[in-house]
C-alpha cells in the first residue's frame, strides 16, 4: 500500500487560508492548483490545525467547515475539535 496521502479542496476564496495553513504545518507537503481545485499531496500525513487557519484568518475557525469546500481525500481521516488529519493509521 502507497504511504502517499492526498486533500482536494474546491479553489474558492474560503479555501486559500486552508491551504496557506497545511503549507505552513506540512513543509514535506506538494501543493497543485489547478482551475477549479487545490490538491495537496504528501508522503506519511497531512494534517490541517484549527490553531493555524485562525492565525491566518485572525478569527476564530470551526474545523468542520472544511467540508464545505472537500472535494476528495485518499487515506483515513483523524478528527478532533483541534485538527483534521489524513494518513494511513493503523
Amino acid at each position: 500500500m502507497s504511504k502517499h496521502v492526498f486533500i482536494a479542496l474546491q479553489a474558492n476564496d474560503d479555501t486559500r487560508p486552508i491551504v496557506e495553513a497545511i503549507e505552513k504545518d506540512n513543509p514535506h507537503a506538494s501543493i497543485e492548483y489547478m482551475p477549479a481545485l487545490v490538491k495537496i499531496n504528501a508522503l506519511g500525513c497531512l494534517e490541517i490545525r484549527k490553531e493555524t487557519v485562525e492565525e491566518i484568518i485572525g478569527r476564530e475557525w470551526d474545523l468542520q467547515e472544511i467540508h464545505i469546500n472537500l472535494i476528495s481525500l485518499g487515506g483515513s481521516i483523524d478528527e478532533t475539535e483541534d485538527y483534521f488529519k489524513v494518513g494511513w493509521f493503523q
